[in-house]
Formats: structure tokens, sequence, C-alpha cells
């Protein structure tokens, strides 16, 4: 069917929650996508981890077929994308396939800072926009008031929006004919030169790479030679088909329609997401507009907790930078942990997950180290280094300047938690740009250092206002600041792994708080440990843990006290030899628990 009058593209974009796989499911069901059988939540989120969290991770497509009231048949493309901030690169790319979105706003929970961020992207893409209060039927439901707040902060008209309940299925089949009636068709032409442009790719280990595609014009055929515009590759097609939800082949894709092809593609390297794929014979002149590649924020060393494991962490990444090309990663060694790599992330919830992940699927035990964001260093001699790794740091006389990565961040919270959530900024070094009203919640506009953020800054933000604040950012470019390392010394020895760049004026509390924390978790030995923490040759604080005293005059009952002495003195000259060659031994856990700064 290369009708583009019958086809709709359309995405489902919402804040983290807010019912978006739940609704994609009940469209599956109404349109008959799967059998009763099938049927399970979350149809679309196809990863334990995913089910297991409730969020989604990869973006999902799905192809339905509706019938209308006017007796035709309409092809509706589903994109089912994640709300979660890190992942936000996942709907974009989704957006840019689509000519249409839904807007899912949880009537009980109004605009969050995520349906912002996500709405702003959908306009960018020129989408028309249909309006989705969802959760209508709960108790704490609000649609009067949630309505108003689409119409002051997001400016869409409240009067097309339509009440549903995904998790019964009341109102559902009201959205499947506005998409239909609302949403613009799909434009193309199947007799120009192919034009397809690569959404997104992952790995299959029957097939190889298994890309996700857009058609725009011409048609996609089995056995076509097409090449890739960007990487310049070139491929045999050796099936095309669609996901409904499961992969069904069919005989081409034309102008309009998303699908899948496969042409034996080995690394998912090869395949740029965003490139434009056009056939060799007769290739499009322009290439697609493409997205922005991702750029990694957060980094963190990952280092296996058995060194034997190296070889199959290795593996284990190369494995999940083909299902996410978002993720960057280089080997590096450190003088405690041994060999491992150095990781590039999108945020700490994508952290999280690959780490999950490597745990799970590959069952590795890992060590993670402080995450750190990306500086750049401006040298004496003139120089630039970008710094990912807190060890790499030159000595601090080479050093003219320091930039650090700021962000751009909208936090919506309610009025009555407004103040502790301003204090916890200016704590954070933020910067207010603006701050306005929507009804009962504030919007605040900050400007903060990203550096701040990463640590702990999000499960703050939620116990200050009680879970009711949301939050969304976007890099806002690199400022100079008073940066400085610190080094944890244990026993007089480096760690490395628990070394940390931090402004200057927060240096010596931070010091402090990670030395408090790992003199609790770290064992008595039997000699006394000094932990302490230094900038520079500088010690700016220290902790002691006690030596672990063996009752040595267990064994004297009454007698002579020089007999008593004389064991411990022996005691002390062999502490003393141990301290000098004594190695002490941290725990796994303390590294992580060390580094989650707790504030009281």
């Amino acid at each position: 069917m290369h009708d583009t009058e019958r086809i709709r593209n359309f995405a489902i974009i919402a804040h983290i929650d807010h019912g978006k796989s739940t609704l994609a499911d009940r469209m599956i069901q109404i349109c008959g996508g799967l059998t009763e059988r099938e049927m399970k939540e979350q149809v679309l989120d196809n990863m334990d981890l995913e089910r297991e969290r409730g969020i989604t991770i990869k973006a999902q497509t799905t192809r339905l077929m509706y019938e209308a009231a006017d007796g035709h048949t309409y092809q509706l493309n589903l994109m089912d994308t994640p709300g979660h901030v890190d992942f936000s690169y996942e709907v974009n790319r989704s957006l840019a396939a689509c000519e249409g979105s839904l807007l899912v706003v949880d009537a009980s929970q109004g605009v969050e800072a995520q349906t912002l961020a996500n709405v702003y992207q959908a306009v960018d893409n020129d989408h028309e926009i249909i309006p989705v209060l969802n959760k209508v039927d709960l108790p704490a439901a609000e649609p009067e008031l949630t309505m108003e707040e689409i119409e002051e902060v997001v400016g869409l008209d409240p009067a097309d929006a339509l009440h549903v309940s995904a998790k019964s299925g009341m109102g559902v089949a009201d959205v499947l004919a506005a998409l239909v009636q609302r949403l613009p068709a799909p434009r193309g032409d199947p007799d120009a030169p192919l034009k397809v442009m690569l959404v997104d790719s992952w790995y299959d280990t029957y097939v190889g790479v298994i890309t996700l595609v857009r058609v725009y014009d011409g048609v996609l055929r089995k056995g076509m030679r097409v090449s890739m515009m960007n990487t310049g590759g070139t491929y045999d097609v050796d099936g095309v088909g669609t996901f409904n939800p499961k992969r069904t082949a069919t005989d081409g894709l034309g102008p309009g329609e998303v699908g899948y092809m496969t042409a034996g593609i080995k690394h998912v390297a090869d395949c740029q997401v965003g490139d434009t794929i056009t056939e060799q014979k007769r290739p499009t002149e322009a290439a697609l507009p493409g997205f922005k590649p991702s750029i990694p924020v957060v980094f963190c060393g990952l280092f296996p907790v058995n060194s034997d494991n190296y070889p199959l962490l290795r593996d284990s990444l190369g494995k999940l930078k083909l299902n996410d090309a978002s993720f960057e990663y280089e080997p590096e060694s450190s003088t405690a942990l041994g060999f491992g790599f150095r990781c590039g992330f999108l945020g700490l919830l994508h952290m999280e997950i690959i780490t999950a992940r490597l745990e799970r699927e590959y069952g590795l035990d890992i060590i993670t180290t402080a995450p750190s964001v990306v500086y750049k260093v401006h040298l004496k001699d003139g120089e630039m280094k970008e710094l990912h790794n807190p060890a790499d740091m030159p000595e601090p006389h080479e050093i003219e300047s320091i930039e650090e990565p700021w962000i751009k961040a909208t936090i919506m919270v309610p009025d009555d938690y407004l103040g502790s959530i301003l204090q916890l900024c200016t704590e954070r070094r933020g910067v207010q740009m603006d701050l306005t009203y929507a009804g009962t919640r504030a919007v605040a506009i900050y400007r903060l250092p990203l550096n701040e953020v990463v640590f702990d800054f999000y499960d703050r933000l939620k116990s200050a206002s009680r879970g009711y604040a949301s939050f969304d950012y976007e890099m806002a470019g690199y400022y100079a600041s008073d940066l400085v390392k610190v080094r944890i010394l244990v026993n007089n020895e480096p760690v490395d792994a628990l070394n940390f760049i931090t402004h200057r004026s927060q240096a010596e509390d931070r010091g402090r708080a990670i030395l408090e924390r790992l003199k609790d978790l770290i064992p008595k030995h039997m000699f006394k440990v000094p932990l302490q923490a230094a900038i520079g040759s500088r010690i700016v604080a220290r902790e002691t843990i006690p030596a672990m005293r063996k009752d040595v005059t267990a064994k004297c009952y009454g007698g002579d006290v020089s007999r008593k002495r004389k064991l411990l003195e022996k005691q002390k000259e062999g502490k003393k030899k141990m301290r000098q060659f004594g190695k002490v031994d941290i725990p796994q856990s303390a590294f992580l628990d060390a580094l989650k700064m707790k504030e009281d």
C-alpha cells in the first residue's frame, strides 16, 4: 500500500510515568496487533530492566491497522518514546521520523518539566500535537486544572484535549479516531530516487544489524543495493518489513512508511543514526539533515572485581555499544583497581542501566568509580586538554584555567516547596535566570554546574519537594571556575578511584565527608589506618581508623604486672612493623557507599 493519504506517523511523548507505554498497549489491543494470549503489560518494553523499573529505555515502534469510521483502513505507525531526561536523544530521533505526536499528561500530576522539554522538541520538528489527558478515572485527577496548565505552560488549546484512561481503555478509541482526523499524512514520491532515514539500529545474533528506517521518497525493496550517504558503506538488502509489533517481512516499504531493513551489516558502528540511505544506481541528490550526535556528559571507570574477567567485560561493552550508540568507552588502568574502561554516559540513570545490564545479561561483577564530567583544562603553554578522569589532571602550576560544563535546568515545583528547592540550587552554586508561575506551580530556571547535579541532585530535589518537583536540563556551555583536585590517601597511599574534582570552596567539606564515610566502611585492621584528603601537597582533612586490639594478656591469670606489660609492648612492636608493611583491604561496597554523598 503506497497511498500516503492512508498513513499516519506519530510519537507518544510524556513525562516519566504518565502512561505512554500503557496507552500504546491499549492501541495495539484495539487494532488487533496481537492476540489476547500474546498481550501483556508494556508490550513494547522488551528489556527485562524496562519491565522491572517500569520505564522505557529504548524507543520502540509498531504498525497498527485501524478501521476508521469512513470505512477506510489506515496504517498508523506508532513510536513509543522514553520519558527520562537521560534518554531524550531517543525521543529526538523518534520525533524526526513522525509528522505528529500525542502529548500524554497525567491528569492527577499535571504538566511536568519533561512534558515541556518534549513539547519543544515536537514543535521544533513542526509536529501537529494532540493533547491527551490520561488517568482521568483516578480519584486524585483534576482534569480542569490540568487543562488550564496545558494552555498556560505549553500553549496548546485545551478544548482539543482527549480524556482517557489508558489502564481501563476508556476513550482510547477516540484517540485513534483523532489521529486519523487531525494528523497530516506524510508526503513523498514513490517514483523519485530512494531517500530513507536511518532512525535506530540494534544487533541481532541471527541476522546481524537490524536498522529501523523511515522512507521519504522511492520504495525500499529486498535485493536492492543501497549505500549510506555519510559512512559511504554499500550493502545488499536481505529483507525489509514492519513491526506489528512482531517483526513481519513485506515486499517493500513506500513513502511515509516506517519499518526495518536487514542488509548483512556486521557492526552497528557502520550505521550512523540519522544517516540517509539511498539506492546506489540512482542516488538521491541531497541527504536528510540527520541528528546532532549524542554527546556523553558523565564519565566513570568500570573495572571487573576479578581481573580475569577483563576480556569478558571488553566483549560485553562491545555488545552493549551495538545496542546503544550513545554510550562510549575506552581502556584505562588504575593502580588500585587494575585494568578497566573509562565509559561515557548521557546521565546517571543511563550509567545505572548500563551497569545493571552488564551485571544481569553478562554475569559480571563490576566496580564503578566516582562519576565525573568532562572539564576543559587550559594550560600555560596555550594548549587545551579535555579531562575525563580526575587522575589525569595536570599539576596545578601548569594550569592557566579550568572550565566546567554548565546546564540550564527547568524545575517545576508546587509553591509550598519552592523555598527548599531554591536553597538547594543556591547550595549547588546555581544562578537563577527566571522564576514564573503556572497556576499554583512555580517554574524556576537555573544555570547549574553539571558537576553539582551529577551526584545526587535529583534525589535531593525529590526529597526536598516530597516527590512533587520535576526537573529537566539541557547543556548550556563551558564556563571557567576555581576547581581543584582532591586526592584521598588511605594509609598514606593514594586511592585513585576516590579522587574527585570540585570547587575550591567545597573541597574541604567534601573531602571530610568522604573520609567520615570511609572510616565507618573500612573494617579495622591490626594497626592504625590514617585516612587523609589532600589538595596538592596540603592535607585538608584527616580521620584515623583505630587498630583492632587482640587481647594478648588473656592467658595470664593473676601473676606479675610486668609480664602483661611485656606482652603488650611486644604487641605494640609487632603492630609498628605491620603498619610499615601493612596493606589495607578496602571492601568493594566501601567505594560505592563513600561516593554516595549523603547530606543530613
